[in-house]
């Protein structure tokens, strides 16, 4: 069983994205890892240069900046990576967001999982759950606005591709991937930086989506990001990957959190209470569950 990682990225050190321990993560599972670096101003290529050169293959790619409705750069990005996993002849493909990292408790969980579905033809990739942290590493997203799961494993040579704005697959002309659900879990940190970092973050990714209009009124010039103090959370009571430890012990600004001042839509607590209960999750799915 051959399995390749891929991911890609630009500017990491800039707008401080934890690339590196979102590839370290998974190298363990990975024969090869595909990082598809974009043109940076900033040492990125350099800093994963160095990571583990003995596994990682970079391929310098250029990011189409005209593309700014729907993610669509995030995508051709992705894909450009992918398309190099196929040519590696990999059997699984193993795909990690530069924000997202594999907690190491998960690693025979996911070894085991891929083993058992290799040769199961119905089977197109495998579904993880996850943890969207926000404004600091204590604190989940507790609503139906994060996604609760993702398409993370996918097999080659199906027709596969980044779907949208990079956040999951389809095949063929558009079909839903048929996956399995594992007990195994992504951290996503995207939301987890130095307010500064943060904002300057949120004023580049925003142009992947919007005018430069729009970024200039929603996101606006200040310096700083302001974490909102209305947002469903939950207070994470589990233990971070290993690679997070540093960055983790870098953390230098207040969050502060009452859940009390949150207001929660009806139809959201609707969601949450089925979802808690009844284990029925009413949100959004790009794929097709299978047993």
């Amino acid at each position: 069983m051959k399995v390749v990682g891929f991911t890609f990225i630009r500017n990491a050190i800039r707008y401080d994205y934890p690339v590196q321990e979102a590839i370290m993560s998974v190298l363990p599972l990975c024969d090869t890892m595909i990082v598809a670096v974009g043109q940076s101003e900033d040492g990125t290529r350099e800093m994963i240069q160095h990571l583990a050169p003995e596994k990682i293959k970079i391929l310098d790619t250029v990011w189409d900046d005209t593309l700014r409705e729907g993610g669509q750069v995030l995508a051709h990005e992705t894909n450009k990576a992918f398309q190099a996993v196929e040519a590696e002849g990999a059997d699984w493909a193993f795909y990690i967001q530069g924000d997202e990292v594999l907690h190491e408790q998960y690693i025979p969980v996911v070894r085991k999982a891929m083993e058992t579905h290799l040769n199961r033809a119905e089977v197109d990739g495998l579904l993880f759950h996850y943890e969207h942290f926000y404004g600091s590493y204590d604190f989940v997203g507790n609503s139906p606005k994060w996604y609760a799961q993702e398409i993370r494993l996918i097999k080659t040579g199906r027709g596969i591709y980044s779907f949208k704005d990079a956040q999951g697959f389809r095949k063929n002309t558009n079909d839903k991937l048929s996956v399995v659900q594992i007990p195994a879990y992504i951290y996503h940190y995207g939301w987890v930086k130095d307010p500064r970092a943060m904002q300057q973050k949120q004023l580049n990714f925003n142009k992947y989506w919007h005018s430069d209009d729009w970024v200039n009124q929603h996101v606006g010039k200040s310096d700083m990001f302001i974490y909102s103090d209305n947002i469903p959370l939950r207070k994470f009571t589990g233990t971070h990957p290993l690679v997070m430890r540093e960055r983790i012990e870098r953390l230098n600004w207040e969050f502060e959190y009452d859940s009390a001042k949150i207001t929660v839509p009806l139809k959201d607590k609707v969601k949450i209470f089925i979802k808690k209960y009844l284990g029925w999750d009413l949100g959004y799915r790009n794929y097709r569950v299978i047993r």
